[in-house]
């Protein structure tokens, strides 16, 4: 039987929204896996505008559902839409969006909080038992909603001390391809673009959380 599977996407971009790579791949596996797929974003404006040429901000202002729907090719809802019924399973791929616009953890580090309805929405599926997987930097978003979470963020020691330190999370370190699994809150975080990867490696470690995830739904 088929799995619903919501992707929560911030924004189109490494940089300032979701990263591409990981959220094409995202769907590009979910889909050969025959999993059912339905994204949104949260409807805000992002945090600021990056040019990915040259890496600096710019004057732009930019919406993260607008910027997300490219990603989508037009297919998505606001999260106000998302129902946790409706669905067997989340993934929330990477990119600094994530970190930017989900969350404020690229600014405030362990003293982060999360946009509300993104809470929100990972709470109902915590408390129905659903699996929730997490690409890149977006476990930080886990590690800060779900007290004692174990995630992964691949070797980045600062960003995994930071977690463990100011939110109380586990860390577990990963290598390419590797996962981490949290039984107890049945999450599945992999590292892809944390570590120095090729899009070959990416794929490889979005599958192998994927496959996990389906598993569980």
């Amino acid at each position: 039987m088929s799995k619903n599977v919501a992707i929560i996407l911030a924004g189109c971009g490494a940089f300032d929204g979701s990263e591409v790579h990981e959220a094409t791949l995202s769907l590009l596996a979910l889909d050969q896996m025959g999993a059912h797929i339905q994204c949104f974003a949260p409807d805000i404006d992002q945090m600021h505008v990056i040019n990915h040429v040259t890496g600096e901000k710019t004057d732009e202002k930019r919406n993260v559902l607008v910027e997300s729907a490219r990603i989508a090719r037009g297919n998505i809802k606001p999260l106000s839409a998302f129902t946790a019924d409706s669905f067997d399973a989340m993934l929330l791929p990477g990119g600094f969006g994530a970190a930017k616009n989900l969350c404020d953890f690229g600014v405030l580090g362990a003293e982060c909080s999360v946009n509300e309805q993104v809470e929100e929405i990972l709470c109902a599926m915590q408390k129905k038992g659903k699996p929730i997987a997490a690409l890149c930097i977006s476990p930080v978003i886990l590690a800060r909603v779900f007290e004692g979470a174990k995630v992964t963020l691949g070797a980045d020691g600062g960003a995994a001390q930071s977690i463990v330190d100011g939110m109380n999370a586990q860390h577990e370190v990963t290598t390419h391809g590797q996962i981490t699994v949290d039984d107890t809150l049945n999450l599945v975080t992999g590292p892809c673009y944390m570590l120095d990867s090729s899009i070959s490696q990416v794929y490889d470690n979005v599958v192998n959380v994927v496959k996990e995830l389906l598993d569980r739904a």
